[in-house]
């Protein structure tokens, strides 16, 4: 791809994440790079490219669009790199993946959305793999840190000999928002799985996302909520834990990283994620009622996506698309993900992920716009097809990540 006309191009540059990872992007690109701004709209991306500064003055504009397969196509075959903040991805990013995968075109996303993966899979997995393409999912928040700590620890195990990992548990904390894009890919999903019930499976089996389901490790049954003291998982911490909205989802994708790696994490590796819920007299209450709310709420969302009067009604109640929290909010916001592991020789592991920011949109601007660099630049492992972060760009991505300010280190517990 040295020939193509762009290193990177940003497709969903006028949106809310999109803008973010533009102004991230215009910080931190190398010199010379060459890189693009793509989207509907000429006149906003015009704006957009004016609010970034001298260093994006140049950066040229791409009109493409996720409803016409030709501009999407036309956008592919242009560039190295495609990173689209363009969601609900359910509903409108099928579309490029294709033309990433047809041009050979890497590419890296920031969805949560199970679903959708399992379709790129199904549908582009073969030929990306043919022309070379790295496709890469999830390349934000949802899901680096969970993805790039079990990879880490799974390398410290290696180096220091200590056998296979066993029971793996990522406790998160976090100080963060919602934005409308975030809510309006959970209702995507669930008016999917409305409109097909056996797409429920795939949200709930553990290995949906697995390149060889008779592959994986045979465990017993996993589960995402949770409820339970926090001293559980390992002595050292105080207070309750609870569901993790987002550990159904990460939770995939590690375990698929396993399979596209070849099963190194072990033939006996669990993984769960859950929440702090703190540890004041009241925190077994705000545990209980994190995880009872979760539920509640994903089955109040299913049934009223299942009608057209439940829907009109979720477009009045949620946050609406393109919307997001306040600069204020983003900058007072970070997250701390610890993941404890233990190996079949006993040893005990911590790696703690943490970054400045609200989880959800500054500190995912540094993960996408790193992501799209690293494919770009960086000298990858030769494997092609539906990827994950860490079997993608592991030690690389957390090269840059470590660089860009975040923590990523694994101690002995």
């Amino acid at each position: 791809m040295a020939d193509r006309e762009f290193d990177l191009a940003l497709f969903g540059a006028t949106g809310f994440v999109g803008k973010l990872t533009a102004e991230y992007l215009a910080e931190a690109a190398p010199a010379g790079a060459r890189i693009a701004l793509a989207g509907r709209s000429l006149e906003k991306l015009t704006r957009v490219r004016a609010e970034l500064g001298p260093g994006a003055a140049d950066w040229p504009l791409v009109q493409a669009d996720s409803t016409d397969q030709a501009s999407l196509n036309a956008l592919a075959a242009r560039t190295r790199v495609v990173v689209s903040t363009v969601g609900p991805y359910l509903r409108y990013g099928l579309p490029l993946v294709e033309a990433c995968a047809e041009n050979g075109t890497h590419y890296a996303d920031l969805t949560g959305e199970p679903l959708f993966i399992r379709e790129c899979i199904d549908r582009f997995g073969e030929r990306a793999a043919e022309t070379g393409a790295k496709i890469v999912n999830s390349a934000g928040y949802d899901s680096i840190p969970s993805d790039l700590s079990v990879y880490q620890l799974y390398k410290r195990t290696v180096e220091d000999n200590t056998g296979e990992l066993t029971d793996v548990t990522l406790v998160a904390w976090l100080k963060g928002g919602v934005s409308g894009g975030t809510v309006d890919s959970g209702r995507a999903m669930m008016e999917a799985i409305a409109a097909d019930p056996k797409k429920g499976a795939i949200m709930s089996h553990p290995y949906s996302l697995s390149p060889d389901k008779a592959m994986e490790p045979d465990v017993g049954r996993q589960s995402d909520q949770a409820l339970e003291r926090a001293s559980n998982i390992d002595p050292s911490l105080d207070g309750w834990v609870a569901t993790f909205i987002m550990g159904a989802h990460n939770t995939k994708i590690v375990r698929r990283s396993n399979g596209l790696l070849g099963w190194p994490y072990g033939k006996n590796f669990r993984y769960r994620e859950v929440m702090s819920a703190g540890k004041s007299a009241t925190a077994p209450l705000v545990a209980a009622g994190m995880a009872g709310g979760i539920v509640a709420t994903m089955a109040a969302g299913a049934v009223l996506s299942r009608v057209a009067a439940g829907r009109r009604l979720l477009d009045r109640l949620v946050p609406k698309p393109g919307t997001g929290p306040s600069e204020k909010a983003r900058k007072s916001g970070w997250f701390t993900m610890r993941t404890f592991a233990r190996t079949t020789s006993g040893a005990k592991y911590v790696c703690t992920f943490a970054g400045k920011g609200d989880p959800g949109y500054a500190a995912t601007a540094v993960m996408l716009g790193e992501s799209g660099l690293t494919l770009a630049f960086d000298q990858l492992s030769e494997l092609a097809g539906i990827l994950t972060p860490a079997a993608a760009m592991g030690d690389a991505l957390t090269d840059r990540l470590r660089k860009a300010g975040m923590t990523i280190d694994v101690d002995i517990a």
